[in-house]
């Protein structure tokens, strides 16, 4: 598949196109809020000289950030059967049971906000889990960039971190089940392709608590029921983004109901073709 990787650092774009590698001091939004971005990367980097892959590695390495600047994210529920089941389990006892089955079988998506930029984690970076909820879990995501014109530009891994207690409570309880300070996970980079990624695309998440496995699996994007696109021509019928915006996907790799999130559990998400986000969790307090 032919790409480009965009990698975000404190002043600079590293841009990696195959073995090649180029440092641009531009700014993010502007860069990335491009209709046809595939095609203008390569215009942009065609004239520009090129950097070794030792210095690429250490800019990346020393001083990565998330790949966001003024975008907001948003969220998609519900677009995974596992999802709806695991949806109806946890508010069964509230009686929210039935929302989460209608909305998977109804024309209209689930979406909601889901954090502004200053509550996005990068690779490395702490995730909070909420001191007043008893049952958290990650949520790993393909994650889309959408430009201003309502365009798939480019994809990214997505983290939504999720109190399932309080969701669980009541399903009115969403905004605070998910938003938070950082509630969010987005990276390692923005993989901008030249054509839309394919359905066999894998995510993968695995859960690790002093470094013994908790939780392994994976499952193809193909299994989603609602397609790109469709969730995007939904977001963007009520709300215009000058800066583009970021939109996960939803998940379909739901933890056992005997497994919550810890201090210290190190969650590690990958996508084929983008790479992998890892994050430490501990309680905001």
């Amino acid at each position: 598949m032919n790409c480009i990787r965009l990698y975000k650092t404190a002043d600079k774009i590293i841009v990696q196109q195959d073995e090649r590698y180029y440092a641009l001091t531009t700014g993010w939004n502007d860069f990335v809020n491009r209709k046809g971005l595939y095609a203008a990367i390569l215009n942009d980097v065609k004239d520009k000289e090129q950097i070794d892959k030792h210095t690429a590695e250490q800019a990346i390495a020393n001083g990565i950030q998330a790949p966001i600047s003024t975008q907001e994210v948003w969220a998609a529920g519900v677009t995974y059967y596992r999802s709806r089941t695991a949806r109806m389990e946890e508010s069964e006892d509230a009686g929210g049971a039935t929302f989460y089955d209608k909305v998977y079988e109804a024309e209209r998506p689930e979406l909601f906000f889901k954090a502004t930029p200053h509550r996005v984690s990068g690779h490395r970076q702490v995730v909070y889990i909420r001191s007043d909820s008893k049952w958290d879990v990650p949520e790993p995501e393909l994650t889309l960039f959408v430009s201003t014109h309502g365009t798939i530009e480019g994809y990214t891994i997505g983290n939504d971190m999720s109190s399932r207690s309080i969701e669980g409570e009541n399903p009115l309880y969403l905004p605070q089940a998910k938003v938070y300070e950082k509630c969010a996970g987005l990276g390692p980079c923005l993989l901008v392709p030249e054509s839309p990624i394919p359905p066999d695309t894998l995510i993968r998440m695995s859960i690790f608590r002093d470094g013994v496995i908790q939780y392994n699996d994976q499952i193809a994007i193909s299994q989603m029921k609602r397609g790109h696109q469709e969730l995007v021509d939904f977001l963007y019928r009520g709300c215009a983004f000058p800066d583009g915006c970021y939109l996960m996907t939803g998940t379909c790799l739901v933890p056992d109901n005997s497994f919550t999130l810890q201090d210290h559990d190190r969650v590690e998400i990958s996508i084929d073709h983008i790479g992998t986000l890892i994050n430490e969790v501990q309680t905001l307090r």
